[in-house]
């Protein structure tokens, strides 16, 4: 392969990396559908991370802020395991989100519903649409009562 690929190579990466953080998979993924060899795709990448231009923590840390606004820890945790983070980073940002899913998962339940089921059908509405926003049973059933206590 020619110089000038790689350089195009290596254009194309940090045109990406410029427009927003990627996971190295994700970077991979879209630096492989341009006709490159696995190895000099993967050297590269290599090269962006001791040069500080990728970094998988930074991309998960990253996509945690953004998305923690809108859900919780479990469909964010399932989002970058999907994007290729491995699991040891995941675990070091884990204990952020977990902290803040009951106010979450409060400022999303007001915001759509904002006031507490009154019957059972709609009562199993609102946990169907807390748990796909990812919330686990435990902090959807403390949201719910807490709801209920000051509905009384």
């Amino acid at each position: 392969m020619t110089t000038g690929n790689k350089i195009s190579l290596e254009t194309r990466a940090l045109q990406y990396l410029a427009k927003r953080e990627y996971s190295r998979y994700e970077l991979e993924q879209k630096l492989s559908a341009h006709e490159h060899s696995r190895q000099q795709v993967s050297d590269l990448l290599d090269q962006l991370e001791h040069d500080g231009y990728l970094s998988t923590e930074r991309f998960a840390e990253q996509t945690a802020r953004i998305r923690r606004k809108r859900l919780g820890s479990q469909r964010i945790v399932r989002e970058l395991k999907e994007k290729g983070v491995d699991e040891h980073v995941i675990t070091d940002i884990l204990p952020g989100l977990k902290d803040s899913d009951l106010e979450t998962a409060q400022h999303i339940w007001q915001k759509k519903f904002g006031t507490p089921p009154n019957d059972l059908k709609a009562r199993s509405k609102q946990i169907r649409f807390m748990m796909s926003r990812g919330f686990s049973s435990d902090t959807i059933n403390t949201l719910l009562s807490q709801a209920d206590k000051e509905e009384t």
